[in-house]
């Protein structure tokens, strides 16, 4: 069985939830990344999210934004970036279950199955690919399914509910809801509808649902619990590793374990 869906499985019997914690990779280098995945899951995390660097922001907030771009800066490239998937695999986050967040771009001139190959050698469980519509999924949900290997689909609040449900059915491992309309980003309050639309969501599929895009609070967390199997939280994360060269890697991973270990409490007090 998947490792996504044994973790939920795991999770939905004890009464707990999830939290999924996104880190980029490469920034401030890839040996950081895979120091920090292991910090975070030693901290609280039930999932991390690696995201795998791109031009072009796909939903990206400013924050994700420039930790992509200082990546880019340093010539890393997607093989290494799964080097280091399979170091955090084997020896970072063991029992932690990792997926990708990329772009549709990063796949394609590879081919479906060399990428899931690829991907399934060094680690990753699933991936998130927010660029990819669900009209031009199916070829390659098809090959996932065949890999047991998860992916991820993203239902927004402006998605129309009759495409959300067609979402939903195409996504496999959790569904991915985003809180806001917008980009990525810290936010002090969450829309007051959302909560009755995770509720909806929930009426139309058995798939767990898990809330990302300006997550960043222990309340926001608590909120959050009573409707959702879990959070994915990303730039409160990656904010701090907009401090590297002026502070030590053991202080900036210190501050991300200790964030993961603040909301992993509030999440299942």
């Amino acid at each position: 069985m998947n490792a996504i869906d044994t973790l939920f499985q795991r999770l939905r019997a004890d009464g707990k939830k999830a939290l999924i914690a996104f880190l980029p990779a490469g920034d401030p280098n890839l040996d950081a990344t895979a120091f920090l995945a292991r910090e975070i899951a030693q901290h609280g995390a039930s999932l991390i999210e690696i995201g795998f660097p791109y031009s072009d922001p796909l939903a990206d907030g400013p924050v994700i934004q420039a930790s992509y771009t200082r990546a880019l800066e340093k010539g890393i490239r997607v093989d290494d970036i799964f080097k280091c998937v399979h170091e955090i695999s084997r020896n970072g986050a063991r029992g932690v279950p990792l997926i990708g967040m990329l772009s549709y771009s990063l796949i394609l001139p590879r081919g479906f199955e060399a990428f899931l190959q690829q991907a399934e050698e060094a680690g990753l469980s699933g991936a998130i690919v927010p660029d990819l519509p669900i009209e031009e999924a199916v070829s390659f949900a098809e090959q996932t399914k065949k890999h047991d290997f998860k992916l991820i689909h993203l239902v927004t609040p402006t998605t129309p509910r009759d495409r959300a449900v067609q979402i939903a059915k195409l996504s496999t491992g959790f569904l991915y809801y985003v809180s806001v309309a917008g980009i990525t980003g810290e936010r002090d309050s969450l829309p007051e509808d959302l909560l009755r639309e995770i509720a909806w969501l929930r009426t139309q599929t058995d798939l767990p649902i898990c809330v990302g895009f300006g997550i960043s609070k222990p309340e926001q967390a608590r909120m959050l619990r009573e409707v959702a199997d879990g959070i994915i939280v990303g730039s409160a994360f990656v904010r701090r590793l907009e401090e590297a060269g002026k502070r030590s890697m053991t202080e900036i991973a210190h501050n991300i374990a200790e964030l993961a270990a603040t909301l992993a409490a509030a999440l299942n007090p």
